[in-house]
């Protein structure tokens, strides 16, 4: 009996650890792509087809790199990954700015790196 209520309780210790790991785990881009939402809306008409590059940041465990494009935000993992990882970011953003009425569609695009659409 005390065998299963502790595995019971280690369990779902090791499932909320899980949860609030993975969370935590994308925050930083979230800050950076949040960031790059709200400039859109606030400071810059666009960031212009060419002029994005200077303004790209790399999040601090160089996981992510985010790059604003025009009026488009664009992420790309910056180690070889499956389409599956991919696949995986994608939702999780359109998750998170699910009711954000400033993003219009976050996708994948042809060159296989995320999309986050803000334009007008």
């Amino acid at each position: 009996m005390k065998k299963t209520i502790l595995l019971k309780s280690s369990l779902v210790l090791l499932l909320v650890s899980l949860i609030i790991g993975c969370s935590l785990g994308n925050s930083e881009l979230f800050k950076e792509t949040d960031a790059f939402v709200e400039s859109l809306f606030t400071t810059y008409e666009s960031y212009g087809a060419l002029g994005g590059a200077k303004y790209a940041k790399t999040t601090n465990d160089g996981l992510y790199t985010v790059m604003p494009i025009g009026r488009l935000i664009n992420v790309k993992i910056q180690k070889v990954v499956d389409d599956e990882v991919y696949e995986k970011l994608r939702k999780s953003l359109e998750r998170h700015y699910k009711n954000d009425k400033r993003v219009n569609q976050v996708y994948i695009n042809q060159g296989g790196t995320i999309m986050i659409d803000c334009r007008n």
